[in-house]
C-alpha cells in the first residue's frame, strides 16, 4: 500500500511552521432512525446540514458520503484544526443535534503534521514546509486508512531507509492526480499513520497502490486496515444518501 508515512511532502529536522491536529470520524446511522417519520427526518436532516455549514465557518472541514460503499460507515467529517480541544468540542455540537441522537461513531482516527525527516535540506522550500498544514484539494474522491511499520523498520540505517523511501516516492509521483496526506498518529492514538489520498478517479489509486506493492519499502509494512473509499459531498448531499 501507498506509504505516505514518513515524507512525501516534509522537510528534514524541526520546522517552525505552525502545526496542525488531523481527525477522521466515521458515523453510522441507528436503524431506528429509519423507523422516523419522513417529516421528522427531513427536519433533522435540515437542521445537520445547517450545523455543518456553520462548522465549515469555523474549522477546515471536508464532508463525505460512505453510503453503498461500506456497512459500518454512512459518512465521515474530515477536521483540521491547530487545538485538539476542537475535536471534543465538534462531539460534543454533533450528538447535541436531533440527527446526532442516532450517529454512532464507528471509527475515529486522530493525527498531526509535522515535516518528513527522508526528505528536505536545512532550508527547506513551501512545499517542505506545508507539510505543517494540512490542505485538502477537494477532489472527488478521499481514500483513508490507518497504517502501521514493522518494528524492524526503525532498526535500519537512516541512509537505507531515506533511500527506499525514495525510491517509494518516485513511483508515486507517476500518479500526480492522486493526492497524499500524512498524519502521524505516534503518542496520539493506536495507528503510527493516517494516511489518505485524494483522486478524481478511483482507479488511478488502485493503480497507485499495484505499483508500489514491489516497491522495497513495501516489505516494511505491518498493517493498513481498514480501508475507507469516501464520496466528497455537501452536507445535504451526505445526509440526503441516508434516505427519506
Amino acid at each position: 500500500m501507498p506509504e505516505g508515512t514518513e515524507g512525501g511532502h516534509g522537510a528534514h529536522g524541526e520546522s517552525k511552521e505552525p502545526r496542525e491536529f488531523v481527525k477522521y470520524t466515521f458515523y453510522k446511522v441507528r436503524p431506528e432512525w429509519r423507523l422516523l417519520p419522513a417529516d421528522v427526518k427531513k427536519k433533522q436532516k435540515a437542521e445537520f446540514a445547517a450545523f455543518l455549514h456553520d462548522l465549515e465557518d469555523e474549522v477546515v472541514l471536508r464532508v463525505y458520503s460512505l453510503a453503498g460503499i461500506r456497512a459500518d460507515a454512512d459518512l465521515m467529517l474530515w477536521t483540521i484544526d491547530p487545538r485538539l480541544e476542537t475535536f471534543r468540542d465538534v462531539a460534543r455540537r454533533v450528538y447535541s443535534t436531533d440527527l446526532g441522537h442516532y450517529l454512532e461513531t464507528t471509527h475515529a482516527y486522530l493525527g498531526a503534521t509535522r515535516p518528513s525527516e527522508y526528505f528536505g535540506g536545512a532550508s527547506p522550500t513551501a512545499e517542505e514546509r506545508a507539510a505543517t498544514k494540512a490542505l485538502p484539494r477537494g477532489q472527488r474522491y478521499l481514500f483513508v486508512y490507518p497504517f502501521w511499520k514493522k518494528r524492524e523498520w526503525y532498526s535500519i540505517p537512516f541512509e537505507k531507509r531515506q533511500e527506499m523511501m525514495r525510491d517509494h516516492f518516485r513511483v508515486g509521483h507517476r500518479y500526480p492526480n492522486v493526492k497524499i496526506h500524512t498524519a502521524y498518529s505516534f503518542g496520539l492514538d493506536d495507528q503510527e499513520f493516517m494516511l489518505s489520498f485524494e483522486a478524481d478517479e478511483p482507479l488511478d489509486f488502485l493503480d497507485l497502490v499495484m505499483d508500489l506493492r514491489p516497491s522495497e519499502a513495501s516489505k516494511y509494512t505491518e498493517w493498513e486496515t481498514p480501508i475507507f473509499t469516501c464520496l466528497l459531498a455537501t452536507p445535504e448531499q451526505a445526509l440526503d444518501a441516508l434516505g427519506i
